[in-house]
């Protein structure tokens, strides 16, 4: 099983693939690094050498923020936004739709499951 950025990734699929597992990621990407490693796109991860298993660590780690990083920098985006006090990050800080999506119906997953109102009956 090939560990790449912290990442078990699954050993009996297609590179492309399973680079995808990787948090930040996806196809697009994916098949960049592949060409920049010269790995063609029908080998699967059980069939690659230590040698290109390494070659892909390091073109990941020098060219891309993946995974913790990622992370990390997502929410500390989000967190600016909120320590600013701008709509967005209003927004966020109130669990509501942040991009201009309507909440009278609808917007659930944001807001989580329905509360009841205790008297509202029709």
């Amino acid at each position: 099983m090939a560990r790449i950025a912290g990442v078990n990734i699954p050993t009996n699929k297609r590179v492309v693939i399973a680079l995808q597992y990787i948090h930040g990621i996806g196809p697009k990407v994916a098949q960049e690094i592949i060409e920049k490693v010269s790995i063609v796109p029908e080998r699967r991860v059980n069939e690659l050498t230590d040698a290109e298993v390494l070659q892909i660590r390091e073109v990941i780690d020098r060219d891309y923020m993946v995974e913790g990083d990622l992370r990390r920098e997502t929410s500390m985006n989000i967190k600016r936004l909120m320590d600013l006090g701008c709509y967005r990050g209003l927004r966020h800080r109130r669990g509501l739709p942040v991009r201009g999506q309507r909440t009278h119906t609808n917007a659930r997953t944001r807001k989580g499951p329905a509360k009841p109102i205790a008297g509202k009956k029709k």
